[in-house]
């Protein structure tokens, strides 16, 4: 009797095995910051969208995949992608080389630069303008990285830290910071369709490129060269063009060039 239920008991865990293995197939789950306009965001009535959401969800569909959207803590990123909560982390992400040592990331498929952001009547013209001032960015993101990257400059102000950007944004407007290090792509979106009085510094902190990055090992390699080859192909049928048009104004993409 107990062979058979150890055997019933071994038919079910193989059944589950196989079961939870290809729903993992089946399933493209994506880890953003979902308050990273264009690329990822929540909008009004809760749904998630962006530029890199609508790759993703073509990618998904030209792969077979179903593709599933999952806000997560920006600091806590690495430890979602290596404990299997997603699939990847893709979402304005941006190369570097502490972040390629622990995970497998794509080519750079967009540029971007970590730009002060100011009010539009500020005395903030240069980095050198910032010296003695309070300047605000977002906790584990590449800005907090290019801040320490660039050790005169770091030394020369007083940082607060911020969850999301467009909190450190809002503090910036009513006085609570004198400027916030972020990405190019998102400071120049949000000031363009929020009208807000704010201007992006022409001097930047850093240059980057943002890449998509998968679990090392053999799975996420693959998982990232059938992404990497697909949205190859969107570039070269004019999609990523069309998608990047919708989001930007123009084609802004890098793949392939």
């Amino acid at each position: 009797m107990k062979k058979i239920a150890f055997a019933a008991l071994s038919a079910l865990m193989l059944f589950a095995t196989v079961s939870c293995s290809k729903k993992a197939s089946d399933t493209f789950t994506l880890g953003l910051d979902a308050s990273f306009p264009p690329m990822g965001f929540t909008e009004a009535d809760g749904t998630i969208a962006g530029y890199d959401i609508d790759l993703a969800k073509e990618v998904c569909r030209r792969l077979g995949l179903k593709f599933t959207a999952k806000p997560i803590n920006w600091e806590s990123k690495e430890m979602e992608l290596s404990s299997g909560s997603i699939d990847c982390i893709w979402n304005g992400f941006t190369i570097t080389e502490e972040r390629k040592a622990a995970m497998s990331f794509t080519e750079a498929y967009l540029n971007n630069d970590q730009v002060l952001v100011v009010k539009a009547d500020s005395d903030i013209n240069s980095l050198a303008d910032a010296a003695g001032k309070n300047i605000g960015c977002q906790s584990g993101s590449s800005a907090e990285e290019a801040i320490n990257d660039n050790p005169d400059f770091a030394s020369s102000i007083k940082i607060t830290y911020y969850e999301e950007n467009l909190t450190a944004l809002t503090d910036l407007e009513v006085g609570g910071v004198d400027a916030v290090v972020m990405d190019s792509v998102v400071a120049n979106y949000t000031i363009s369709t929020s009208n807000k009085p704010l201007r992006v510094v022409d001097e930047a902190l850093a240059k980057e490129g943002y890449g998509i990055g998968f679990r090392k090992d053999e799975a996420g390699a693959k998982l990232r060269d059938d992404v990497w080859n697909t949205l190859v192909e969107m570039s070269k049928d004019g999609t990523v063009a069309e998608i990047s048009t919708k989001w930007f104004g123009t084609d802004v993409s890098v793949i392939g060039k």
